[in-house]
This record gives C-alpha cells, structure tokens and sequence, in this order.
C-alpha cells in the first residue's frame, strides 16, 4: 500500500511541476520582444552544431587540463612501472615519462597531437599546478626527515655531508668557469651563473636515496643510517645554500642579497621558536586520527601556505618555506604519519608527474645535434660523478668508515632525482640556465640516479659481499621448508596455523619463514622499525602459542611480486602459501570492461597475454599478484581463501581427475601432524581407477584408521559443508569449478588452493 502512494505522490509532483516549468517557459518567450534577441536559424546543420560544441569542449581550458592531467599520470605509473622491474626507482620513469611527452619525442615526432595536448596558452595552469603540487611534495620531505637521528650521528654525518657538498660545488663553479661564454644566457652575471651550476652539481635526493636503502635492506645497517643522515643533513644544507643563491640572484649582488639574508634569517628563527613550540603543543593535543579533525588540519595547511608565502615574498623561493614547515612540524613519529598520509597520494600520484611533464617540455634534446655539445653533456655528468661520487667517498673514508662503506656511501649520495629537477627549474625560471645547458643538467639528473643501483651492485661485486636473500639456516636442503608471506598481521596468522597443520609433529626436521614484504613508496625511512615491529609480533606470538619454529622476515622493496617470487626459488622451498587479494577486474559489468582494457593499464597482464600464461588465469578470480606468483614460481604454491578458519580439523578434499593425486600427500601429513579428519571426494570416479591413489589412501588408512573417508555422491549438501574447516582442491580443478559456476562453491569452508 505504501509503495502505491509513494508511486501516486511521485507521478503527480514530477508530473505536475514539470507541466509549470514547461508553462513557464512557454509565457517567459513572449518577453524577448524588443530585447535584440537574434532568432535561430530555422535550417540549422544539427550535427555541426553538436560537432561545432564538441570542439568548444575540447578546447576549453578545463578540459585540456584534465586531459593532460590523465595523459601524465598514464605514462608516469607505465614508465614508473618498467624502471621498478628493471631495478630503478620509479622516480627515474616518471622523470622519462615527462622527456617523452615533451618536444624531445613526441613533440618532435607527433607534433599536432603534441600541439593540441600541451597547446602554449595552457602551460601557465600546468606550471602553477605542478608548483603546488611540488609545495606539498617539499612539506612532506621535511616531515621526513628524522631530526632525532640526524643529532645522535651528526660529527660523522655532517663532515661527509658537508664535504659531499663543497667539493662538487667547487667543481661546479669551476666548471661554469669554462662553458660561461658558450652557454650562460645574455646579460646573466658569472656569479649567479657559476653559483647555480654549483648548487646543482652538489645537490642529493634524499627521498630516493632513502628509498634505495629501505629496498635492499640496508636501513638497519651502520652504511644505511649513516647514507641516511648524510642525506638528511645534505637536504638542510643544500636548501639553506639555495635559498642564499636565490637570494644573491634575485638580488643583483651579494651585498643587496644580504638584506634578503638577514630577513630569511629572522623567518627561520620565527618558525623554529614560535611557530614551532606552538605546533608541537597542537600536535601534543592532537596525536590520534581521529582527533585530528579538519580545524586542526587547517592550522596545520595554513602554516604550511604562510611559510611558503613567507619565503617566496623574502626571495628565497616557496620551496624552501614548505620544507621548512614540514621540518617543524611536531617530532610525534605517529602525528606526523597520519598527516603525510593526507598529503602524500595526492602530491606524488596526481600533482608531482605534472611537474616531471612541465620538465620534460622544457627539455630539447634535440638542441643536442652537435658531437660537441654531447661531449660538454658528458664532461658535466663525469664532473658530477667526480665531485659528488668521489667527494663523499673520500670524506667517508677520512672518518673511519671501510672502502666498501665508502664507495657506497659515495653511490647513494650522488643520487639527485627530483630534487636535481627542482633545483634546475629554479634556475630556468630565474633566467640564469639557458635550454641547452637545462637540458644537459636534466640529462646529468637521469644519469647519476641511474646509475646508482648498478654502482652498488657492482661495489658488493668487488668486496665479494653480496647479501643472501635467503636466511642461513633455511639452507639446509634435507628439511621440509614453507614459506608464508603475508600482507596483514591477521593473515600471517591465518597462514601459520595452515602450515602448523602440515609440520606441527616434525619440528626438527621443517623449517616454516613467515616473510612480510612492503612497499617502499608507502613506508617512510624513520618508520620502518615500528612497522616492522607491527607487521611481525602478533605472527610472532601466535607461533610461540602453537609452538611453532618459525623465522620471520621483513623487507621493503620496490616490487613485491618479483621479490616473494625471488626469495621463493631462491630459497628452495618446498611450499609457498599466500593469501588471496581481491582482484578488481570481477564482479561486476565495469570490471568486466576494465578487465579487459587492464591489458593496456597493466602492463603485466599484457606481458602475460602476448605469453600465453594469461589463458590459464581466464575466468579466475585470482588478483594480478597471486596470478604472477602461481605462473613465475618453481615449487608448489598454496592460495589461502579465508572464511574465518578457526581450526585445521575437519577438511574436505574433493578430486577431479587423475592429475589430483598430489593432494593426497598432503592428507597424509595433515593426519599424521596434526590428526585432521579427511573426507575425499572422488567426483569423477579416478580413486576407483588408479591403482596408485588406492595405494596410498589404503596406507594411510593403515597407519591412522577411521581418519580418512572416501565420499562418491557428487550431490554435496550445504549442511555438510558448514561442518568443514577447510576444503583443499587442486588448482586445475579450482578453474574447472569457477568455470561451471557450481552452486556449491558458495556455502564452501576455507579453501587452499595447491598447484603442484
């Protein structure tokens, strides 16, 4: 009854309202009279109208805008994507990304379509977004630096760091001495000239090292706390100097820039003893989520916009007050990681590739079109090498630190990245760096960030040290190894008792490592110890209550896939059991479409395509990650689908084919370690068939009677089901049930899924 009135109620207000807009409007023609309104052409071309206002669209500020912002972040995560699985940081594809999509290839190749997604006029909205976007990428780098750790190691840290800085800004100098005539811009003085190429020679990245180190695991090491810091007391320094060069360049002349100096100097001491203590009381009050409401981030924001306001008027640039501000903030590791997370996704992902695409249009490589300008292109990078490379190499060792350490500290620190490209496009806004030599300096930033993961390979090659991805004693060959690895506490825990059942009754002769693997652009350098400590314990803990030997391993890495693959053959396991992610290309009409257009937004799923592995993933619910696992690994894997497992008693094992037969290794050891109850489904017959698979059904039924049952009636009850802890079926008849949609599959227990 109700739904009726509400049908009446909604039919007589659309309706009738409708009827009055319609009437309306109808009266409100008849008031154009007089008022100069020009009729409509009555044999008017509909479609050119339509096509005629699609144009319009298409050209309007906005959406050119949104279109490029589409086009940046596209190519930013593909060529992000391919430096990761080559071993780079990403920040190297994305920088690539930016060169690609200028003049430098497809303005020189497609120029109309070059023409119409980055048109003159729109440059300008692209450039102060990127700004923004660079703002907000400052504020978190000076949130990450850990202030704490930069005292406690500041006599070593600041002798390398300083040196790391002189020596190449020496040689920078001198270089700008030699290619002032050829390249410095019409009426640029030699000092600010000189003082730019130096600043820029003996810049280092300090997110890409820190970066670096997390992912090979050095960051509990001596090398990688001293890089660190190095690169921590690099930052504060390099910027300080930056700002003075800024201020000299601006200026005119040092003894105009003092003036600038001095009230940079009275800003600095405004932040640090005012501003800060007054934050640190917010930050205090204000430490957990949800207390951390949006007046609390308004102070905080607005501090941010005021510092950064507050420098670009003094003349030392915006940047700096955003890195300023992101240093002062409140010193609570918890605070400040709750804060970087509402900042970080949208500065890197969205707003930081425009800056990379805004570079990338400003660099010409093909003003390069001289042998001798690539031979001044390659002096520079060997004089940055020189300087940065060697410089901080020699330092390191001055302080005691081995060659080995050195050589690698001298790697690391000579890794400029973005902040290379923050630096140069001071210098091209300001006037001082021509396009030739911005491009050679943007060729230099490539370069010696590239080159920074082969120079520490082939560091640990020399000195024979090359770490073991596996753990010592997991080598030992004639033990029964698993290996879990696990994204969440709560399904390393799930995990866990899945491989008790399988071990529990001969610790002596299994070994079980629980590995948790994170991502490198999601944790911050200060805050690897706690989530490490987060990840681990509670796993910890449950295998001290089953009494479980279990080794526990943590890593960041830049690619969790191939390094769950790597340390899965590399350590020979006997087993690999993951959980099952979700995969959003199921369950619905758009992830259907997106399914298949993820072959062009993912570029693994293309890779498998062209392969031939995708078709054995058709119809699977798997997500890309345990998809690549199961096709790249050499030992046998387990997918674990939780439905909130509790025990490992009873387990239903249906068997499809003749292929199965592995799964009744496992019964056996599910009986003997852990006295599971093993119903065997022979859903096609082939237990009745194979003389094998009687075999062994029948010697387990010997060695623990009443523990293993054979069921033939394919019909199988919802109330049977519910009384199962687990169910284990084969890969191969896993997609076999997925494809014929069986209703079952719905009332299932847990499931682990085994390829053999």
């Amino acid at each position: 009854m109700n739904n009726i009135k509400n049908s009446l109620f909604y039919v007589t207000v659309i309706g009738g309202f409708t009827a009055l807009i319609y009437w309306v409007i109808s009266k409100g023609a008849s008031l154009e009279t007089g008022r100069g309104i020009v009729e409509k052409k009555i044999e008017s071309n509909h479609w050119n109208d339509f096509l005629h206002s699609m144009i319009e669209n298409l050209q309007h500020p906005l959406a050119i805008l949104l279109a490029q912002i589409v086009t940046i972040i596209l190519a930013a995560r593909l060529f992000g994507w391919f430096f990761r699985k080559i071993g780079q940081p990403s920040v190297i594809g994305e920088m690539i990304a930016g060169i690609v999509l200028g003049p430098s290839l497809v303005g020189m190749y497609f120029p109309e379509f070059s023409a119409a997604l980055f048109p003159a006029a729109s440059l300008g909205n692209l450039q102060f977004l990127s700004q923004i976007g660079l703002i907000l990428f400052m504020f978190v780098i000076g949130m990450e630096l850990d202030l704490k750790v930069l005292k406690n190691k500041a006599h070593e840290s600041v002798v390398i760091s300083h040196a790391s800085i002189v020596i190449p800004f020496a040689l920078g100098l001198s270089l700008a001495y030699f290619i002032y005539g050829t390249f410095a811009p019409e009426g640029v003085e030699f000092a600010s000239f000189g003082l730019f190429m130096g600043i820029a020679m003996s810049i280092t990245a300090f997110p890409v090292l820190a970066r670096i180190v997390q992912e090979r695991g050095m960051q509990k090491t001596k090398l990688g706390t001293i890089a660190i810091t190095c690169a921590a007391a690099d930052d504060i320094t390099a910027w300080c100097i930056l700002a003075v060069v800024i201020a000299i360049v601006k200026a005119g002349s040092f003894t105009s820039a003092l003036y600038v100096i001095g009230l940079a100097i009275l800003y600095v001491i405004i932040m640090l003893k005012i501003v800060r203590p007054f934050l640190k009381r917010v930050g205090d009050l204000n430490s957990t989520r949800q207390s951390l409401n949006k007046p609390v981030v308004a102070i905080f924001f607005i501090t941010l916009l005021f510092s950064s306001y507050a420098s670009e008027l003094i003349g030392i640039h915006a940047l700096f007050g955003a890195f300023l501000a992101g240093a002062i903030m409140p010193e609570n590791n918890k605070f400040r990681n709750i804060f970087i997370e509402k900042v970080e996704d949208v500065s890197i992902i969205v707003l930081l590739p425009l800056f990379f695409v805004f570079t990338g249009l400003r660099t010409q490589i093909g003003l390069l079109n001289d042998p001798y300008l690539w031979k001044v292109t390659a002096v520079i990078i060997a004089v940055a090498v020189a300087g940065k490379f060697f410089g901080s190499a020699l330092a390191a060792k001055f302080v005691g630190q081995n060659w080995k350490d050195s050589l690698a500290i001298g790697a690391l620190m000579n890794t400029r990245g973005l902040m290379e490209l923050v630096v140069l496009n001071i210098g091209y806004d300001l006037g001082v760096l021509s396009t030739e030599i911005f491009t050679m300096m943007v060729i230099m930033a490539l370069v010696t960030t590239f080159m920074t993961g082969p120079a520490l390979d082939f560091i640990g090659y020399i000195f024979k040290e090359k770490p073991t991805v596996v753990p010592q004693e997991i080598g030992n060959k004639s033990k029964y190894k698993i290996l879990l690895s696990f994204a969440t506490p709560e399904r390393g825990k799930k995990l866990l008792q899945v491989a008790n059942s399988l071990v529990k009754k001969q610790s002596d002769n299994s070994i079980v490592t629980a590995m948790h693997l994170s991502l490198s652009t999601e944790i911050h350098s200060f805050d690897v110890k706690d989530h490490e400590r987060k990840m681990l314990v509670p796993v910890i803990e449950e295998s001290e209550r089953l009494n479980q030997n279990m080794v526990s391993v943590f890593k960041v890495t830049n690619d969790i896939d191939a390094e769950i693959i790597d340390t899965a053959n590399q350590g020979e396991y006997d087993l690999l059991l993951v959980g099952l992610g979700q995969s959003i290309f199921e369950g619905t009409l758009l992830g259907k479409i997106l399914g298949f257009t993820s072959r062009i937004v993912n570029p693994d799923r293309l890779i498998d395509k062209f392969t031939g592995k995708e078709g054995l993933f058709e119809n699977s619910p798997f997500d890309e990650r345990t998809r690549h696992i199961i096709a790249k690994t050499k030992m046998p894997v387990g997918i674990f689908i939780d439905k909130d497992m509790e025990e490992v008693d009873k387990i239903f094992m249906p068997i499809f084919s003749e292929e199965d037969s592995f799964l009744i290794d496992y019964a056996k050891k599910l009986i003997n370690n852990n006295g599971s109850q093993i119903t065997v489904l022979d859903a096609s017959g082939d237990i009745k068939s194979t003389r094998d698979m009687q075999e062994s059904i029948r010697s387990i039924e010997q060695i623990a009677p009443n523990h293993i049952m054979i069921m033939h009636d394919r019909t199988i009850k919802k109330e049977f089901l519910e009384t199962q802890n687990l169910m284990i079926i084969s890969l191969d008849s896993w997609k076999k049930l997925i494809e014929s949609q069986s209703i079952w599959l719905n009332n299932t227990p847990s499931v682990l899924i085994l390829k053999p």
